[in-house]
């Protein structure tokens, strides 16, 4: 019995450390951190884009805490991203971070965070930065895909009766 009261504390003493962790930012008294978006319609940036200090020109500058989630970054780039409006629209969300095993061309990774869609409730739109392991300095990539024509629009043969 007195493992299993050993375990039982471990427990507990992991519940809490989450609890540390899962704190919400006072964004009135925490200063925003940058966050350097890079959009790109239907895929990722190549993480040759990013290499030796060269980013995408698709720049977009958040200021931001490390409690927002992904769907509030979608938010924020559907507001200045005009083809991203549309309902069903998905987000895909990747983090593009330092690494020094990566010695490549870049020396970078990327790490996916999830997936968003517009207009839709999904399993990732409340993960956090912090919940994500996102890191002050690290890059966001998002890969933007509108949603397909219903329908009989894209058919050349569409027959009006």
């Amino acid at each position: 019995m007195a493992a299993n009261s050993t375990v039982e504390s471990a427990v507990a003493i992991r519940n809490e450390e989450n609890r540390e962790q899962e704190k919400p930012v006072d964004r009135e008294k925490t200063c925003p951190l940058l966050l350097r978006v890079f959009c790109a319609m239907g895929r990722h940036h190549g993480l040759g884009d990013y290499a030796r200090g060269n980013v995408p020109t698709s720049e977009l500058q958040i200021y931001t805490w490390t409690d927002a989630t992904l769907l509030e970054i979608m938010g924020l780039v559907r507001e200045v991203n005009y083809e991203a409006r549309r309902r069903g629209t998905h987000f895909s969300f990747a983090q593009i971070y330092p690494d020094s095993r990566n010695p490549g061309n870049s020396g970078y990774s990327r790490r996916d965070m999830g997936r968003t869609i517009c207009g839709e409730r999904g399993p990732d739109d409340l993960k956090t930065l912090k919940q994500c392991r996102f890191s002050i300095g690290d890059y966001i990539d998002i890969a933007i895909t509108t949603p397909m024509r219903v329908g009989n629009q894209g058919n050349r043969r569409f027959r009006p009766y």
